[in-house]
């Protein structure tokens, strides 16, 4: 044996969205913009702690009944049930039998890995493989969390350049030409990188296939309450999907709805065909968050399960959601105009069209590189922008800088 085992270790390549924001703080330009980093930021530019957690971070901190003992295995109940019945819906058929296996993930991350690794271990994938088909583009994080619990990522169309808007009659004909029963990963709502979400009436015929092919539904929801301001409306075809008994699990993350970035908290929410098998599905999963994790933490899932569970606490939250889904909107419509007040090149129209933190602007990798190395204005290669990084100080330089590097590439 060698001397030093890990000789032939290759250095591991940048996370691509850290390694920016990490270029964007070298950057010693006044002026300069991160539009990298999928957080919400005031128009001032500064993260926000919503007034509703602090409220409720001051009661937990005062409440002298509280300790640090372990939470159970599956975590808080008061939160993931409460979180439950936020993505699933209070009318939710399967909550009212039974059906729903729920347990406290280490955000919305923990919840992709633990669901990937209970499908590994118990869903049987068509002709024995195991694959999941994940969207073109997604998250760049879920092909990671696939390939190390030894599920194999497929990519079906998403995206289309050509129209900066979703490839539906691609998205469909992937549906159905894969395998009865295939695992597919959707995004709820929001979709990450693009902004692009199916109509409502584009996900119903979705849905409509799903059942048809006998398909399994692993949806990643990170981001209700950002893409409307509203959390029934973005929880809409989640709901549709579990009220026609498509078969899924849910991804849930209070990171960005809840500005709760650094405390990690989330749950996975699997849907049991049957009554009977829900305890089963739930020793399972909590056999698998032992080995891996022991017990989630406990902080942030009860922030979560004070603010949901108490009735003037929830509808103060649902407040700060739409501040935030609001600047959010605002944005979106002043880049479009002011872009068209340009005449800047192309057709901008699918800025507003797009919902969510992120926008697919169009823009190329080349373009992308003047716009980082010659304005200071950090984005990723693709062309997506946080939106939230954008505000009335800096929107005006953005727009200007994009339409000039637009301007020149059109000459070329």
């Amino acid at each position: 044996m060698s001397s030093d085992p890990f000789s032939s270790v290759e250095l591991a390549p940048a996370d691509a969205i850290f390694a920016l924001t990490a270029a964007f703080k070298a950057d010693s330009t006044s002026d300069k913009i991160n539009l990298g980093a999928g957080a919400y930021r005031t128009n001032e530019g500064k993260p926000w702690v919503l007034p509703v957690v602090k409220k409720a971070s001051d009661i937990i901190a005062n409440d002298e009944t509280l300790d640090h003992e372990y939470l159970p295995i599956a975590g808080l109940p008061s939160f993931y049930n409460a979180g439950a019945k936020l993505i699933l819906g209070e009318g939710s058929k399967a909550l009212k039998e039974g059906r729903v296996a729920s347990t406290q993930t280490i955000s919305g991350t923990g919840a992709n890995h633990l669901g990937a690794a209970f499908l590994k271990r118990f869903y049987p994938f068509p002709s024995g493989k195991a694959q999941i088909y994940i969207s073109n583009p997604t998250w760049m994080n879920h092909h990671a969390i696939f390939k190390n619990v030894g599920i194999e990522p497929v990519t079906y169309p998403y995206y289309d350049p050509a129209t900066v808007g979703l490839d539906f009659e691609g998205y469909k004909a992937s549906l159905n030409a894969a395998e009865d029963g295939s695992v597919f990963l959707i995004h709820g709502c929001a979709h990450n990188p693009t902004g692009v979400d199916p109509t409502p009436a584009q996900w119903s015929e979705i849905i409509e296939i799903l059942l048809r092919k006998k398909h399994f539904a692993f949806l990643d929801c990170a981001y209700q309450g950002f893409a409307s301001g509203d959390l029934d409306k973005d929880a809409a075809a989640v709901r549709e999907m579990e009220a026609r008994n498509v078969p899924l699990l849910v991804c849930q993350s209070f990171s960005k709805n809840a500005g709760l970035y650094s405390e990690r908290v989330g749950a996975l929410h699997l849907v049991s065909p049957t009554t009977t098998e829900t305890p089963i599905l739930v020793s399972q999963l909590a056999l698998l968050q032992r080995s891996e994790i022991s017990n989630p933490p406990a902080w942030g899932a009860r922030v979560v399960s004070l603010i949901l569970n108490d009735e003037k606490m929830f509808q103060q939250w649902k407040e700060e959601i739409q501040v935030m889904a609001g600047r959010i909107k605002e944005m979106r419509s002043e880049m479009r105009r002011r872009l068209e007040e340009l005449g800047t090149p192309g057709t901008w129209e699918h800025v507003t069209k797009q919902i969510g933190m992120f926008s697919y602007t169009g823009l190329t990798t080349p373009q992308v590189k003047i716009l980082v190395e010659e304005h200071h204005i950090y984005l990723t290669n693709n062309g997506r922008i946080s939106m939230a990084g954008l505000n009335t100080g800096n929107i005006e330089r953005f727009t200007k800088a994009v339409d000039a590097v637009v301007r020149a590439s059109a000459k070329q």
